[in-house]
């Protein structure tokens, strides 16, 4: 009964483990998928600053004009157009950062704070 048990558990461990591999590589497909699906070379979105639960304010670039809208659930207002030379562009190093870099700064900041 003992070894008949242990081998029972090895296979569900296996399998759970399989079924989180797979659950895995079918998340990074459907990501890049719909990032790829979601692409244009004439419209992006450079910056979005949330207001309020349903409302935005996002900086978009069309073509080669950048223009601030307001997004709210039923509709999208133009606020007008921004002056490229005022915007704050970030570093794109820190844009794809993966779970270990975030979770080692995320601990490096807390050991920064005495916790």
């Amino acid at each position: 009964m003992g070894l008949d048990s242990y081998l029972q558990f090895i296979s569900v461990l296996i399998i759970f483990v399989l079924v989180l591999a797979a659950t895995l590589y079918v998340t990074k497909w459907m990501a890049n998928y719909q990032k790829g699906s979601n692409s244009s070379k004439n419209i992006e979105i450079i910056d979005t600053c949330k207001i309020s639960t349903n409302k935005y304010i996002q900086i978009i670039r069309i073509g080669e004009r950048y223009v601030s809208i307001a997004v709210s659930n039923d509709q999208v207002t133009n606020l007008g157009e921004v002056d490229p030379d005022q915007l704050i562009h970030e570093d794109a190093s820190g844009e794809n950062l993966g779970f270990k870099e975030i979770f080692d700064k995320i601990k490096g900041e807390k050991k920064g704070n005495g916790k």
